[in-house]
């Protein structure tokens, strides 16, 4: 079985290096590494031609437009391994991390997604790796994450996260991730796009916190602050999760969906019982970040309904191709 990895990076050389050192150590050694890079990013590129680990089979990549998507389905078009895994440049695999992917894999041929932990540094030891649910959606719409507190045996779940994901090729070779996602960097909810069209042609995802990355969160380079609001971040993520959810869903589920998110929402898209809970605490705040997600629901609405209208291929820019190889 051959494995590659794929690494989208954007001005981070330092965490890059950290990324690529990691690898570099791996038990079961990639067969294939590609760093996708913004062609304008005069710092990474300079990194990679003095600076890669000696021995790893590095392949660079240039992508123009922004965006973790863009960067993703450049690499996917380079790609020729049979397992193709991704880790974000900021996030070290430990030295095992690709021996448990390619056993997963060579274990179950009805596997087409594997997750696992990632390990936030700096995380306070009262929030690491507690028994939570992971990686689930709710029927009625509210996506449930956690990937980086699991503990435990493998097991199946409905989502995946981006920093430390794994697919087998035949399962994605005409199926890039979803372009109509929005947002000039991070993209929320690119994952869960992806997770439920898989779920949706049959195959299993599985969680497994053995699978593990350390996870060094860095600095953004778009409107997407970690732990800052925006309201055009938000707006973004919202339409993500919409459009995600909206396709996914029965038409009954749909209806469901939508009521939850108008009456009650989560905490990273307000619906009015979230706006009443939080607005004597963060008052214009509140408001703000309620205003924020309704756009966002009502955008993501209105993308899905073009989408529909326009077909099926309309679902990754009317893109297709197969993995090279």
């Amino acid at each position: 079985m051959k494995l590659t990895v794929i690494i989208p990076t954007y001005c981070r050389a330092d965490d890059l290096r950290r990324c690529l050192a990691a690898l570099a150590q791996q038990a079961r050694s990639p067969d294939e590494v590609i760093v996708v890079v913004r062609d304008t990013d005069r710092n990474t590129w300079e990194f990679l031609e003095t600076s890669v680990p000696p021995g790893l089979p590095l392949q660079t990549i240039s992508v123009v437009a922004p965006g973790v998507v863009a960067a993703m389905n450049r690499g996917l078009e380079a790609a020729q391994g049979d397992v193709i895994c991704f880790t974000d440049d900021d996030a070290a695999p430990h030295p095992d991390w690709l021996a448990r992917i390619e056993q997963h894999f060579l274990a179950d041929p009805h596997l087409g997604g594997l997750g696992g932990r990632d390990r936030i540094q700096h995380l306070p030891e009262s929030l690491a790796g507690r028994p939570c649910t992971v990686g689930k959606l709710q029927w009625f719409g509210r996506p449930i994450g956690n990937h980086h507190l699991g503990m435990g045996a493998a097991r199946e779940v409905d989502i995946l996260k981006g920093v430390n994901m794994s697919f087998r090729r035949t399962a994605i070779a005409h199926r890039p991730f979803d372009t109509r996602m929005r947002g000039t960097g991070a993209q929320a909810h690119f994952e869960l796009a992806m997770s439920l069209a898989l779920r949706r042609d049959g195959w299993r995802l599985v969680y497994d916190p053995a699978v593990l990355v350390d996870h060094y969160p860095a600095p953004r380079h778009d409107e997407d602050q970690r732990h800052q609001f925006s309201a055009i971040a938000r707006q973004n993520a919202v339409h993500n999760e919409t459009l995600a959810l909206l396709e996914h869903f029965s038409p009954v589920q749909q209806a469901i969906f939508l009521l939850y998110a108008l009456l009650l929402g989560h905490r990273d898209a307000f619906g009015l019982a979230q706006l009443v809970r939080y607005v004597p605490q963060q008052r214009d705040l509140a408001m703000r970040q309620w205003a924020a997600a309704m756009q966002g629901r009502w955008q993501g609405i209105q993308t899905w309904w073009a989408s529909r209208k326009r077909g099926p291929k309309a679902g990754v820019g009317g893109q297709e191709w197969g993995l090279r190889g």
